[in-house]
């Protein structure tokens, strides 16, 4: 199947004309309106003003916090109300089901946005569907009150959830210029822990329940989404663009050739060791300071931590994510984001108490920041063609929710039988640390 690519929609100039793209503004710098339709394909050159960035960051938010919170704070304690005994093996299983739901669910819908003609754009429609199909599974999450039906819940979840990803991922590719593109990465990545805060704060402190705390989730995921969807149009996907529908061809669209595409094959590795050694992590935070460090709330901990962790991460996102844009320089800082994490994961590995516990989040935060401005920057330069951004993008994104199948594969016999949480905090430094190494074989970016 023949894609255009970004240079080829110049070229379609009159195909695109009358394409509407919704909406008042699109928030850009000197322009007024959305681009030409025509040009929906090329190369971004106008910057973003701070209205775009800030509702783009405010979607991002609803998604993670609506993903995050109840890998975190939620499931483990329905799955504990439902099965004490079992619990451990519970949630390996319920989000190693979902993540295996968001493997194919975030590429299949990034590549339905990209041939999406609608007059509202490619992205905005897939952002407020998927927000609408996240809630209600959120809302059916909630209503469960068996292991089996907690995992369909979530599965139908991560299916919406990964569909607003598909949309929320992608303008940062389609509209912002490379001079700016970790800036505003550090911003929409920021915004990933910071979901984690406050999906904890509301589920913890302001709200009290299982099910009241997926109630929130569900109307903030669709509330956080509005403004984006509502304020900023974007150039329509002329018809004459988009290509034929043929089932193998659309299959084997999301296979991308790594001999091809060598740059593109190392981002996506990097990204998903770099990913599997923070879901090592993380995933049994919450069961970590209950068992290993004995601490008498987990849940607060598990607030406290990621506090301290997401202040961190603001603390180094956005000013890396400036200097980066200024130096062009991308892999030096994944590299140095690597070696910080993995020394994060070492003091979990070496010291069960609550103080080390404290500096593992403040270091691991700081670590997690440089990444989340400079990953995203860098993938984005190493897309194949302008006609699958979001397809592309979907399949980077595998190497975010695949780590969230292999991880609990990985880190229940690791817990059991390979040094309990030391052997577990050990395998997460030394992922992240092969993750960073992998970045140096990228050639096209710097």
């Amino acid at each position: 199947m023949a894609h255009p690519r970004a240079g080829d929609a110049r070229g379609a100039r009159d195909a695109g004309a009358g394409g509407g793209a919704g909406g008042d503004t699109d928030g850009t710098r000197g322009a007024a309106h959305p681009a030409p339709a025509a040009d929906v394909l090329a190369e971004p050159t106008v910057p973003v003003g701070p209205g775009w960035t800030a509702s783009l960051s405010l979607a991002t938010l609803a998604v993670f916090m609506a993903f995050m919170t109840p890998i975190q704070i939620l499931l483990p304690l329905q799955l504990e109300q439902i099965d004490p005994q079992g619990k451990s093996g519970a949630l390996s299983l319920v989000t190693g089901l979902g993540a295996l739901v968001a493997v194919l669910a975030n590429p299949i819908a990034g590549a339905w946005s990209d041939r999406t003609t609608s007059r509202f754009g490619r992205r905005r429609p897939w952002i407020l569907g998927g927000a609408l199909a996240g809630a209600a599974g959120l809302a059916f999450t909630a209503s469960q009150h068996t292991v089996a039906g907690v995992a369909v819940g979530w599965c139908l979840a991560q299916a919406g959830l990964n569909a607003m990803l598909a949309g929320v991922t992608t303008p940062i590719a389609d509209r912002v210029p490379l001079s700016q593109r970790a800036q505003v990465s550090g911003w929409t990545g920021l915004m990933q822990s910071l979901g984690l805060v406050l999906g904890a704060l509301i589920t913890t402190a302001l709200v009290t329940g299982v099910g009241s705390g997926y109630g929130a989730l569900a109307l903030l995921t669709v509330a956080l989404a509005l403004p984006f969807v509502l304020r900023h149009g974007e150039p329509a996907l002329p018809r004459a663009l988009r290509p034929a529908f043929r089932l193998r061809s659309f299959a084997r669209s999301f296979w991308v050739s790594p001999r091809r595409h060598p740059d593109f094959g190392w981002a996506w590795l990097t990204r998903f060791l770099i990913n599997l050694g923070n879901a090592l992590g993380t995933l049994y935070l919450f069961y970590f300071l209950a068992d290993a460090v004995h601490h008498a709330d987990p849940g607060t901990g598990v607030l406290i931590l990621t506090v301290v962790y997401t202040l961190c991460a603001a603390l180094t996102a956005i000013p890396v994510g400036v200097l980066s844009d200024r130096v062009g320089r991308r892999k030096t800082f994944v590299v140095l984001c690597s070696v910080v994490m993995a020394a994060a994961a070492l003091l979990l590995a070496l010291l069960h108490t609550w103080p080390s516990a404290l500096a593992a989040a403040a270091v691991l935060g700081a670590g997690y920041g440089i990444y989340l401005a400079v990953d995203q920057a860098l993938v984005t330069q190493v897309l194949p063609e302008a006609a699958d951004r979001a397809k592309d993008l979907g399949v980077i994104n595998i190497a975010n929710s695949g780590p969230q199948v292999l991880a609990p594969a990985l880190a229940s016999p690791v817990i059991a039988h390979v040094g309990g949480y030391t052997g577990l905090y050990l395998t997460a430094a030394l992922a992240t640390l092969i993750g960073g190494l992998l970045v140096t074989r990228i050639r096209t970016v710097t």
